[in-house]
């Protein structure tokens, strides 16, 4: 009996104490900034593994804490004995920034090594300002919420891929839904991403985020052996026949764009006041909810492509483009790129724009060439 009064002491303190680190952080921050929530949930998970993994408290404690605290702030939310759970877990994977000489310590009062004692009982806040780990992504890590947190712990073990799904949750401000759709795609392991524009031009970073995704930055275009598909002259007629021919034998290519992605057709005939364009290819993304021009290119990339693109998509947006889509999206396949000179001029465009790049049957093993359509044997059709 004496036994369990002494236990519900304790469990009444760590309750109180609890309740105060709320209160002190609460007061330290008057918006709740989500650096100051980590560092809260960082704190109170010290708190629980400490007394929990040591064998200080029963297996009852975090359910009679929770409720304690439910009773004693109506109101509170995220204090659940599952969720304090989740701050256990986010402190021990975490616990390498435990380490005094990369953490600047706020006004709060830190935790005593005596945890024994009930008066200097308390839980250590500490703001992160610098860390000494390797790479450790610091003002990535202070601008995820702590869900995300939680489910890059939960989905994810190794480091450098936490360190990855953190960054991409910070620059491009994921849901939950999107963080886990990322992880299940292992985005981590694909991360060659097509050189682009979307995250400063489309009207959202995580449609820009699905953008991005959504596009590889090489296709392999074995189909292709035709010399100047830019060609726009009406009287080249052999060549629009033979990309007629070319469309028709390319479904597998098209499903390589994803099973979101509706081919709507080639040489599209766009018009604006007078003057005739025809984009080469044009999808429909349901995923992303918009319009996709591609420009086929046998060269080498040339700033002059995006201007053309551009325009493209000018028009599209004006005339084609439904009200409840997203704006139109263009990228350029071409033989060549260098992706860095890619993202340095494609800034300056004011559509979402991106530019990949293509291997042909040329490319190819002796074997697989074998096994792809003839071009001469199309034009002999002719």
């Amino acid at each position: 009996m004496k036994e369990s009064i002494s236990l519900t002491n304790q469990y009444n303190r760590a309750a109180e104490v609890i309740k105060t680190a709320i209160l002190q952080s609460q007061y330290q921050a008057v918006q709740k900034v989500n650096s100051e929530q980590l560092a809260l949930y960082f704190g109170i998970g010290r708190y629980i593994s400490t007394h929990s993994r040591d064998n200080y408290w029963g297996t009852s404690a975090l359910t009679y804490i929770s409720e304690k605290l439910r009773r004693d702030m109506p109101g509170l939310r995220g204090f659940s004995e599952a969720h304090m759970k989740k701050m256990r877990i986010f402190y021990e994977e975490w616990n390498m920034l435990e380490d005094k000489s990369f953490i600047a310590m706020n006004d709060l009062q830190l935790v005593n090594e005596s945890l024994s004692t009930d008066e200097t009982d308390s839980i250590a806040i500490r703001s992160l300002r610098e860390t000494n780990c390797e790479d450790f992504p610091l003002e990535d890590f202070l601008r995820v919420p702590f869900t995300h947190h939680y489910t890059i712990l939960s989905k994810v073990k190794e480091l450098k891929e936490r360190y990855f799904y953190i960054h991409e949750c910070a620059i491009y401000h994921l849901s939950v839904d999107g963080l886990k759709k990322a992880i299940g795609n292992d985005d981590y392991h694909h991360q060659s991403r097509i050189p682009n524009n979307f995250l400063q031009k489309l009207t959202s970073s995580e449609l820009a985020f699905r953008a991005i995704n959504a596009f590889k930055d090489e296709y392999m275009l074995d189909f292709i052996n035709v010399e100047e598909l830019g060609t726009r002259d009406i009287a080249d007629i052999d060549e629009r026949v033979v990309e007629q021919k070319i469309i028709h034998d390319i479904k597998k290519f098209i499903m390589t764009f994803g099973q979101d992605f509706a081919f709507v057709g080639n040489q599209y005939h766009l018009e604006v006041y007078g003057e005739e364009f025809f984009p080469d290819l044009i999808f429909f993304n349901r995923e992303l909810n918009a319009l996709v021009v591609v420009e086929l290119k046998t060269g080498k990339f040339k700033p002059t492509y995006l201007g053309q693109l551009s325009t493209y998509l000018r028009i599209l947006d004006d005339k084609v483009r439904k009200p409840h889509e997203n704006p139109s999206i263009g990228i350029v396949l071409c033989k060549h790129a260098n992706k860095e000179f890619v993202e340095y001029v494609i800034q300056d465009y004011d559509k979402p724009m991106g530019v990949a790049t293509y291997n042909t049957s040329a490319d190819m093993p002796e074997k697989l060439r074998k096994a792809l359509p003839d071009i001469d044997e199309l034009k002999k059709l002719l």
